[in-house]
């Protein structure tokens, strides 16, 4: 077989930062990580980023070297993508962190509502609910990322940690004050209210297991070729026949229903900013879905049936 030569430059000032001779053909992006790895130390596989034009996109893991539009003697560019931290752990520390800043609120810590309030029980049975309701969420996140999720991109960069945490604490705290609150004043509409949106809550955060369960197994003995998702027998999953991220659309729903049990206005806002941000994620993957697959159902939307 003819061999390959790689010359790898800094995507930005273009200088080579090393000739590699001798490449197999058949040689895969990862190898080609490894062996930069093994010049540069300080530039481990995860936070490096390979692409074959400066400002196009990162090539992935499992592309073939001979399978790229490149010649014998190839140029690549390489972008240091920082200090990178796995998914696993990004979820762990972003999911416990509501977890227990709730509960600060709900027991009334003496430092939170001052020393009148502390340790004292909100009269009202939909702040316990509440706070049921919250933690089940946190719960089954931190069930999933240990036990579903099956993470395509290995790590993120470590930076972007302090602004998730930043996203997730901040509100948990903050609709949290106002639903512990010792002022705070239950729904409208009383039980009825309450219990309807527990039911769309349940739903809804069963639904969204469902999906992340169908997803994972999508990539079940560790396949990473991305496939079409469709439903199955379980019905939850038949949200596939009219959206492409019914995981998003689930979980927006699970805030609706919280927002209509707690009738709180932070959390109506977390809920706004949630759908508009899984808007942006399920048109991103939507799109990859039609680049990808040729036969990709048409009826489908990315994240509202017939509409969005």
């Amino acid at each position: 077989f003819v061999s390959y030569q790689v010359e790898i430059l800094d995507w930005k000032t273009k200088k080579q930062l090393c000739f590699l001779d001798k490449v197999e053909p058949n040689a895969t992006i990862r190898e080609i990580r490894l062996m930069l790895y093994r010049l540069y130390p300080q530039w481990y596989p995860a936070r490096q980023s390979i692409k074959l034009d400066p400002k196009g996109k990162s090539l992935r893991d499992e592309e073939i070297l001979q399978h790229l539009p490149v010649g014998t003697t190839a140029t690549l560019y390489f972008k240091d993508l920082g200090p990178q931290i796995g998914w696993t752990t990004v979820f762990l520390i972003e999911y416990t962190g509501p977890l227990f800043i709730y509960f600060l609120f709900y027991f009334r810590m003496p430092f939170v509502y001052g020393l009148d309030e502390r340790f004292t029980s909100s009269p009202h049975p939909v702040v316990n609910l509440a706070c049921i309701c919250h933690s089940f969420h946190y719960i089954k996140r931190l069930i999933e990322t240990v036990f579903v999720h099956r993470f395509s991109h290995g790590t993120m960069p470590l930076r972007n940690i302090v602004k998730n945490c930043l996203y997730y604490w901040g509100f948990a705290a903050w609709l949290a004050y106002y639903i512990n609150h010792p002022l705070y004043t239950p729904p409208s509409y009383g039980k009825k209210q309450i219990n309807f949106a527990v039911i769309m809550f349940l739903l809804c955060e069963a639904g969204n297991f469902s999906i992340h369960v169908a997803l994972s197994d999508l990539q079940r003995n560790g396949s990473k070729t991305r496939r079409i998702p469709y439903p199955t027998k379980n019905p939850f999953t038949w949200l596939f026949f009219f959206v492409s991220c019914p995981n998003y659309t689930y979980e927006v729903g699970t805030w609706i229903s919280f927002t209509i049990m707690t009738q709180c206005v932070p959390v109506g806002l977390f809920t706004l900013l949630c759908f508009i941000q899984m808007t942006i994620w399920a048109k991103d993957k939507h799109c990859t879905y039609l680049r990808e697959f040729k036969d990709y159902p048409s009826l489908r939307m990315p994240i509202i049936p017939f509409l969005l």
